[in-house]
């Protein structure tokens, strides 16, 4: 088949969500590659990223799916920015996945989601008349099967989505019937990307969010927030068929350094080994990682510092 033939399915599919439902774990699963950086913290994930799914059997099929950052409330400039990403995404495509954690009673209902901005977010897709399937995530942390009941049932009496999955995107379970119901959403069309291309995101993108996911992995619960990762060179040795990464962790004070550093240089190492693991898993070559902790004074709330590493549009 041509890459300009059109398909039976074509269009973008915006995964939204609040924090730690599973949105990049998913986006990992459709796509059959580890890109999306995954841990159990909120503000793992910060930017807007492309991943392209393509299907060429009948019914054919190219599912732009955005993941964004987790809806959550709250001041600042980094906070307000990944709000604003997770906005403009549900507004700017054409179907929006949410998707809620089966497991968390403090989220699972209708209900429990007004004081939320997922609630703010039905309300512009209402607005706008952009349709919405809901994944009803982490089924497999349920104790029963029939605890799924009450959920379908809530969410089912109020109208304002298209489909409810069952899903674990964890362990892959209702994938088949979550790409079923959002291929139903689009029309047919002509591919918008190559057949080949899985992301928008140059490969140095995914080298940060791996490194600075490991970050959130290895340091406390306060440090994560207060991190950014910068690569400062990425270089293809087409010789030694091995790429050098040298990147710069940004941390706001002295006291959050020495933790990122550890004892003697301990997790700093156990960090860079780590991310040297993954990136080499998905660049598929040997891979050679040096880190170096910055320090950068509310960087977060800077808006050079904030440009700069990728958390403000121009």
């Amino acid at each position: 088949m041509s890459e300009s033939k059109e398909c039976d399915h074509v269009g973008t599919v915006a995964i939204v969500g609040l924090p730690n439902v599973g949105k990049s774990t998913l986006m990992n699963r459709l796509l059959g590659v580890r890109l999306m950086a995954v841990s159990s913290k909120p503000q793992t994930t910060r930017n807007r990223v492309l991943g392209i799914v393509n299907h060429e059997a009948k019914p054919s099929a190219q599912l732009v799916f955005v993941d964004t950052p987790g809806l959550q409330l709250g001041d600042g400039r980094l906070r307000k920015f990944m709000r604003k990403e997770a906005f403009l995404a549900s507004a700017d495509c054409d179907v929006v996945l949410l998707l809620v954690d089966a497991s968390d009673k403090r989220t699972n209902t209708l209900d429990s989601l007004k004081n939320t901005e997922v609630s703010r977010l039905l309300d512009q897709l209402q607005q706008n008349s952009i349709p919405a399937v809901l994944a009803i995530n982490k089924i497999d942390k349920l104790e029963s099967p029939a605890d799924l009941l009450p959920m379908l049932e809530d969410f089912g009496k109020s109208k304002l989505f298209s489909s409810l999955v069952p899903i674990s995107a964890l362990k892959g379970k209702g994938e088949a019937d979550l790409l079923g119901a959002l291929k139903k959403r689009l029309p047919a069309g002509v591919r918008t990307f190559p057949l080949d291309m899985v992301t928008d995101k140059p490969e140095k993108f995914f080298a940060a969010e791996l490194i600075r996911e490991q970050c959130f992995r290895h340091l406390g619960q306060e440090v994560p927030y207060y991190t950014a990762v910068e690569i400062e060179r990425f270089e293809e040795r087409e010789s030694k068929n091995d790429v050098c990464i040298n990147a710069a962790i940004h941390v706001d004070r002295d006291s959050h350094k020495a933790i990122v550093i550890g004892k003697g240089g301990s997790r700093i190492k156990e960090i860079g080994l780590k991310s040297r693991r993954l990136i080499s898993n998905l660049l598929d070559c040997p891979v050679h990682v040096k880190l170096f902790v910055k320090v950068s004074p509310n960087w977060s709330e800077r808006p050079g510092d904030l440009k700069m590493l990728g958390y403000e549009r121009t």
